[in-house]
């Protein structure tokens, strides 16, 4: 055997000691790894595994053949959705709802959190944070019924404008009014529950600036202004950053419970759109599957887009 010379010995003597080191410093987190594993394995087998079945969207999926089998036919299924005259009404209906539900439904939570963080007596507030949670818990369908009973023809806004000698109006039936009542049910059914978040944010800001502020003459506006506001800046970019990441998911439950024929033209989207012709039409899987491809890739690039305007704008505000 070769002896080491004096460069290659100190190299392995170096070498051992940060092996040494690393385990030294890794060795109190093996627990921690080690009750990490199950978590691991959860989002392996029922997150990244499924994603393995996205290779059918380049090629003509048959069941005998399998998904390694079928026979593959590159991007055709992308050119027939971009090409097909269906494209561009769910693609806008999608994109129209999306806008709306952020528009509406992203600011509602953070104004309702200061509302009732600005609220003196405790009682009333934490009464009307207990109410505004309950419609979190129902299911869309009841929902609806709710809705249905204030909206159809025989509802009660209907029954009022009826007495008053007015036109019954059908606001379930017409498509003027669906993304107004789509957009307003969701608002009303996840403000309180959305705005937890933000409570629990408002509670971390430190009251040394509030008295800070008060000394210096600064209004309960201005307060809100120059503390609250800023304080709960870096929560409100990350959630907005989370938010455009499901912007083209609109609520596929929803949108199943709410429309009916004479709405479909505003309200079939995308995801409606991949289980009709995935799971009701054809079982055209490939096809389905496509368009579910494309509106992710579409989601990914506006939160690549979103979270580096973002760090532009705030350093910390970034998912990363």
């Amino acid at each position: 055997m070769k002896p080491l010379t004096v460069q290659e010995g100190e190299l392995l003597a170096t070498t051992g000691r940060g092996r040494r080191r690393g385990w030294s410093k890794l060795r109190p987190f093996v627990p921690l790894y080690i009750l990490f594993l199950p978590v691991l394995a959860y989002y392996l087998i029922f997150s990244y595994a499924p994603m393995a079945g996205l290779i059918i969207a380049f090629k003509n999926y048959n069941f005998l053949d399998g998904i390694f089998g079928s026979q593959w036919v590159g991007w055709q299924h992308f050119e027939r959705f971009l090409q097909n005259g269906d494209f561009w009404v769910v693609f806008k209906n999608t994109i129209l709802l999306a806008f709306y539900r952020l528009l509406f439904g992203f600011p509602a939570p953070i104004l309702f959190a200061l509302l009732v963080y600005e609220m003196r007596f405790r009682k009333v507030k934490r009464l009307i944070q207990t109410i505004s949670y309950l419609p979190h818990f129902l299911s869309w369908v009841v929902v609806y019924a709710i809705a249905y009973n204030f909206l159809s023809d025989v509802g009660i806004i209907n029954s009022i404008i009826s007495a008053f000698g007015g036109e019954r109006i059908p606001f379930l039936g017409d498509p003027s009014y669906f993304r107004s009542i789509f957009v307003g049910s969701s608002v009303w059914k996840e403000i309180g529950w959305s705005a937890i978040i933000y409570l629990a944010a408002l509670t971390r800001i430190d009251t040394d600036l509030y008295e800070a502020a008060s000394i210096d003459g600064a209004s309960r506006w201005h307060r809100l202004w120059y503390v609250t506001i800023p304080g709960i800046q870096t929560i409100v970019s990350i959630m907005l950053l989370l938010a455009l990441g499901n912007i083209l998911s609109v609520s596929f439950e929803q949108v199943v419970v709410m429309m009916n024929p004479m709405v479909s033209p505003v309200a079939e989207v995308i995801d409606y759109y991949v289980y009709r012709v995935g799971l009701l039409g054809a079982n055209n899987f490939s096809y389905a599957t496509a368009v579910g491809l494309f509106r992710s890739i579409i989601a990914v690039m506006i939160v690549l887009i979103a979270n580096w305007l973002a760090k532009k704008l705030d350093e910390d505000g970034g998912l990363w």
